[in-house]
């Protein structure tokens, strides 16, 4: 990418941000957002094909970066858990981890949780809660396979729980935290769902 291309390029990215933030994506107007770039709406089509594949420029490595930052300490769980080590299994820090890499990228997940109607990433909470399920299922069955016993439960109400842990981690963007308020309130969502599991599961 030249020189020239890269200013553009940032100055439309810059100007995307600022229209889906305002307007979301679906009231988002590309029209707008060429004026703003300061260029042509067919000049803006260069570098866009269409106003959702300008949206997931914005929020996809955002989106991803988290969902890795997850999936890594789910496999360090796994470690702990495949070892029977209950006591750095439960140190709860899920919800502060998480809130500490959407604070890095703000912007990108106020988009996702309060602006990506009539994207795919409107469904981004449901599909982190079914990442969340399938992993403490798993965990589950490790520790039946160690012979502990758990209690039985009821998926119906443990899927409710789980989406209702995810959510809570993202109340602090569509509520407009500061960044220490988040990490207060992460703090006391690991604090709360640590002890609520353990008394649901019977570990």
């Amino acid at each position: 990418m030249t020189r020239n291309k890269e200013m553009h390029h940032g100055s439309i990215m810059d100007a995307a941000m600022n229209e889906f933030l305002e307007y979301g994506f679906k009231d988002a107007s590309m029209r707008r957002i060429a004026a703003a770039a300061g260029m042509s709406v067919s000049g803006l089509y260069k570098h866009f094909a269409s106003k959702e594949e300008m949206f997931s420029a914005l929020v996809e490595p955002a989106s991803q970066g988290l969902l890795a930052l997850y999936r890594q300490e789910m496999s360090v769980q796994e470690q702990f858990v495949s070892a029977g080590d209950l006591s750095s299994w439960e140190t709860g820090r899920d919800a502060k981890l998480a809130v500490s890499y959407i604070y890095d990228h703000l912007d990108a997940f106020r988009l996702i949780i309060c602006k990506s109607q009539g994207t795919k990433y409107e469904s981004f909470l449901h599909d982190l809660a079914v990442l969340e399920e399938e992993s403490t299922l798993f965990f589950m069955k490790l520790l039946k396979e160690q012979g502990m016993e758990l209690k039985d439960f009821r998926r119906k109400e443990f899927h409710l729980l789980v989406t209702t842990n995810i959510n809570a981690v993202f109340q602090t963007v569509e509520h407009d935290f500061t960044r220490e308020e988040a990490v207060h309130y992460a703090d006391t969502i690991d604090h709360f769902f640590s002890s609520a599991w353990r008394e649901f599961f019977g570990y």
